[in-house]
């Protein structure tokens, strides 16, 4: 991770479970990362490392939103019945009970997205699968602020 980044403390909290598709109420046949697996790795960027799901992170009372992501996709047709969507990734880092663990902020951009919104104040990771994470977990997420602006809610920004 850069110099230039900062460590917040973050909640897991539930999430449509459409990433991961366990969600009962999902439009999609498989979870969706592992239906845009191949475009990721076709446009130069492989996930299959990660666990097929994101772990949402309430970064409360802040905000985040990409700035300069090192990878940026525009519309990726990854599901022949839905429109094209863009997605940002941006190098992150987990640290949970003193282990730390490479990941990916994982941003699919809301203007192009059909359903299954978050707020600003949720951070979606993809990472290694890691033992004993819970809803209701702190943890400490390490963001690059050369590529994700983050500001306290209402704030002017950091």
């Amino acid at each position: 991770m850069k110099s230039n980044s900062i460590s917040l403390t973050g909640i897991v909290k539930p999430g449509h479970r459409v990433a991961s598709g366990q969600g009962e109420n999902s439009p999609y046949e498989q979870g969706t990362l592992e239906m845009q697996l191949p475009y990721f790795r076709d446009l130069g960027l492989d996930i299959s490392s990660f666990y097929l799901g994101t772990i949402n992170i309430s970064i409360a009372p802040h905000i985040f939103k990409p700035i300069s992501p090192k990878y940026t996709f525009s519309q990726v047709k990854w599901h022949p019945d839905y429109p094209a969507e863009t997605f940002s990734f941006s190098p992150s880092r987990l640290v949970v009970e003193n282990v730390e663990y490479n990941g990916l902020v994982y941003y699919p951009h809301p203007e192009t997205k059909i359903g299954h919104f978050q707020d600003d104040g949720i951070v979606e990771i993809i990472a290694p699968k890691i033992p004993n994470l819970n809803y209701g977990d702190r943890l400490t997420v390490k963001l690059n602020l050369e590529e994700i602006q983050v500001t306290p809610f209402g704030g002017k920004g950091k």
